[in-house]
This record gives C-alpha cells, structure tokens and sequence, in this order.
C-alpha cells in the first residue's frame, strides 16, 4: 500500500482530472471501476489475513490474537481510501483505460437491432404456421 497519498479531504482541480479523457464523466468512470477494483483487492486481503482468527477456540491466547486482529483492522483503516489511491493512480498514469469509441457502440446497437428484427420476423412466421394449420 502506498503510504505517501494524504488521506485527508482534497479539493481536485477538475480540468486537471479531465484533460487525459477530455471529459470528466468518463474520468469519474475511469477512477470509480479503479477505486472498485482497490477496495475488492483490500477487502480480500483483509479477510484472509483475519481468516486465521476465526478457527481459533477460547483461551488464555485470545486476548493477545485479539490484540493482533486489532492492530490489522487499525492498520487497513489507517491506509488510504480506494478512491484516493485511484486518483493518484489515473493522475499519475498508472491506470491502463480504453474508452469504446461511438461508432463501436452504434455499430452494437444496429447488430442488436437487427437480432431484435430477425427475432420478431421468426415469431411472425410461426404465427402464421400456427394459424395456417388450425385452418
């Protein structure tokens, strides 16, 4: 985990976030998935580290395993939030992205379109098959 991101509350400049996408929408979208992505790999991370406390019985040794458990929990809350390690990560051009171009998803949405059409026309044909044989 990177140690150098404050995890206090900063105020971004917008045009400096949006000029990599050349719109902050998709910018927004970029650091969401990413700080997503983060939060997944910490909360797994986590839970198998605190995995190990789970099997454990009662005993004299508890109280000192719940002390570890602590300090684990303290440690992954002191640790920068996911979504300003993505903004570090997206600022730095540490983040691999590719944006699907327009004409990719007219063209998907004309494919879809003309399933949807062909679709309809079998239904038509088996009506009338249907409606050819009751007669």
């Amino acid at each position: 985990m990177k140690k150098n991101i404050s995890t206090t509350t900063q105020t971004r400049n917008i045009t400096e976030l949006s000029d990599k996408t050349s719109n902050i929408y998709e910018t927004v979208m970029i650091i969401t998935k990413r700080a997503n992505q983060i939060s997944a790999e910490q909360k797994q991370e986590l839970s198998r580290k605190l995995e190990e406390f789970t099997a454990m019985g009662d005993s004299i040794e508890e109280v000192f395993e719940n002390r570890e458990q602590i300090e684990i929990s303290k440690y992954y809350e002191k640790q920068p939030k996911p979504t300003l390690l993505a903004i570090d990560e997206f600022l730095s051009n540490k983040i691999y992205y590719r944006l699907v171009e327009k004409k990719e998803k007219e063209k998907e949405k004309e494919k879809e379109k003309e399933k949807e059409k062909g679709n309809e026309k079998e239904k038509e044909k088996d009506k009338e098959k249907e409606n050819s044989k009751k007669n």
